[in-house]
């Protein structure tokens, strides 16, 4: 499974990635010599990070509801639990951070960490101020680049391979590794970075915003009659139950007609064809329209109902796939392609 699984990290770049890496790990992200994943997308296939604090840090519930409780303060030192069940310990606000993913790199800049940002991964392309960072490897972490900046923080995802993790541990590296499989968790996981970073009235910020996003969506259409809707992330590959793009698509009012599978898979054309869905989602690839031309050609597809009313709509690659402050911008155009009535 874990080849599928780069392909969801590099789905800005050609998706090809995600589909090798899911059929060979459950768990899987950039590593010395593995592939990269930007994070584990399978919902289904690991846990929310379990927090412990030290001082009076605990983060937010899982909440769409407007919380006016005031920003928790990170109280060092600090220990927490990762998603490896390994326990760190902040003795002080990180001042040297490396990120490995570009979900987390994403992530640091929401919540104000962006100056204490050192190095990141060849695919870290957002905020832009991450580009202009010095790199340390694509698909492989450069252990040597990441030693040569002399971190006091890694941030992996726990999908990366245990070798790589343990590699940077034995060499005295504080990593402290995620793996938000929600999109709650993925809040709470912003505001759990606020703390550890020392930036915690900031992430509640951006905390607070999504919850709010993510509520208007779901309130706009909670009544709205369920829309079918197939996603075609990968050209013959489709996300059934378990993974953050199944959830995503039920947040914003439609039915997975992959809903009965499990995790990242290939499709059966003839099952979706008689599924017969209104909406058919797919990534904006640019000038390439090799996976649209594959949709539409499919014997038969001419005579699904989102073919006919040409409801094939392309969705941005990164807000969708990345654990990170813009996914509930992936959940609103989501919302927007399955029920554009509701969202003028």
């Amino acid at each position: 499974m874990g080849k599928e699984l780069e392909k969801l990290a590099r789905w800005n770049k050609s998706w090809i990635a995600m589909v090798l890496l899911v059929a060979m790990l459950g768990l899987s992200a950039c590593g010395g010599g593995s592939t990269v994943s930007d994070n584990n997308p399978a919902v289904g296939e690991s846990s929310q990070n379990n927090t412990q604090s030290s001082g009076n840090s605990d983060s937010n519930a899982n909440s769409t509801n407007n919380s006016t409780e005031e920003a928790p303060q990170a109280a060092y030192p600090l220990t927490l639990t990762d998603a490896t069940g390994t326990e760190v310990t902040f003795d002080k606000a990180p001042e040297r951070i490396i990120s490995l993913v570009p979900s987390e790199t994403e992530n640091l800049f929401a919540v104000g960490a962006g100056e204490q940002v050192v190095g990141v991964d060849e695919w870290s392309n957002y905020p832009e101020e991450a580009t202009a960072k010095p790199k340390v490897g694509d698909m492989n972490t450069n252990v040597e680049a990441v030693l040569a900046l002399n971190p006091d923080l890694v941030i992996t995802s726990a999908s990366m391979t245990k070798e790589v993790i343990d590699q940077l541990r034995e060499l005295n590296i504080t990593v402290f590794s995620s793996n938000p499989t929600t999109l709650d968790e993925t809040i709470t996981h912003m505001e759990q970075l606020g703390l550890i970073t020392g930036h915690a009235e900031e992430a509640s910020k951006v905390a607070e915003e999504m919850r709010q996003a993510k509520e208007q969506v779901v309130n706009t259409v909670k009544d709205a009659p369920k829309k079918k809707v197939y996603l075609e992330y990968y050209a013959g590959y489709s996300a059934g139950q378990g993974t953050f793009l199944d959830e995503l698509m039920t947040l914003a009012g439609g039915e997975n007609v992959a809903g009965d599978e499990q995790g990242w898979f290939e499709i059966d054309p003839e099952k979706v064809l008689e599924s017969n869905p209104d909406v058919i989602v797919y990534p904006n690839m640019g000038d390439d329209k090799s996976l649209l031309e594959g949709i539409t050609s499919r014997p038969g597809w001419e005579n699904v109902e989102a073919v006919k009313n040409d409801r094939l709509i392309a969705v941005t690659e990164d807000p969708l796939v990345r654990p990170g402050p813009r996914l509930t911008e992936g959940l609103l155009e989501l919302a927007k392609a399955i029920h554009p009535d509701l969202f003028k």
